[in-house]
């Protein structure tokens, strides 16, 4: 069971998270991509925050959904509307269910379903799909988190803007992991897992 308070906390930290490290975002997008991922996700850290902070929510999946919505029409490139179907995925599951596992499975599955990535392609579901798993497993660390993280430098892209590069996307972190890195770290940080 997860409660709302801890789950605005959450977007509130992965906003500011995001926001202090634009450039970080920005530079390793610039490596295989077009550069403006730190930026587009700022923009959409903005809109969500304000949002969030000026509804009440009933419940987990209009909390949800408020958020993938404003994530699609705010931000742009690729990470709007793949984020967007993550949270509108786990909008639909939480009238099901508020098992965090289980919500971040169907975002993960909103994504896939949205980028038609898989596993080893270099993408941000080379993030989720550990995450979800160790999180079933009851067993999600930053430690977790972040060895995942850095096995995408070894990856070669065959999926989205990078997959022009071939081979020399290799030894590049992929920006959509690193935001998604920060996203599970945020959760961790905002004791969402501590119910």
């Amino acid at each position: 069971m997860v409660e709302i308070e801890s789950l605005k906390k959450w977007i509130e930290l992965y906003g500011e998270k995001v926001t202090e490290n634009k450039e970080h975002l920005n530079q390793l997008d610039s490596d295989i991509g077009d550069g403006d991922h730190g930026s587009n996700l700022t923009r959409g850290a903005a809109a969500v925050k304000e949002k969030v902070s000026e509804s009440e929510y009933e419940n987990l999946s209009d909390f949800f959904k408020d958020i993938g919505m404003t994530l699609v029409s705010k931000v742009g490139g690729a990470s709007g509307p793949l984020y967007g179907s993550a949270f509108i995925s786990m909008a639909k599951q939480a009238k099901e269910s508020d098992d965090l596992a289980v919500l971040l499975e169907s975002g993960l599955d909103g994504i896939q379903k949205r980028g038609k990535a898989e596993a080893g392609e270099k993408t941000m579901v080379d993030e989720w799909i550990p995450v979800v798993e160790a999180l079933k497993e009851n067993n999600l660390t930053n430690e977790v988190i972040e060895d995942n993280l850095q096995k995408t430098k070894d990856m070669k892209a065959t999926k989205g803007r990078a997959s022009y590069l071939g081979d020399r996307s290799i030894g590049h972190i992929d920006p959509g992991a690193q935001s998604s890195a920060y996203l599970f770290e945020s959760l961790l940080e905002a004791g969402v897992l501590n119910g």
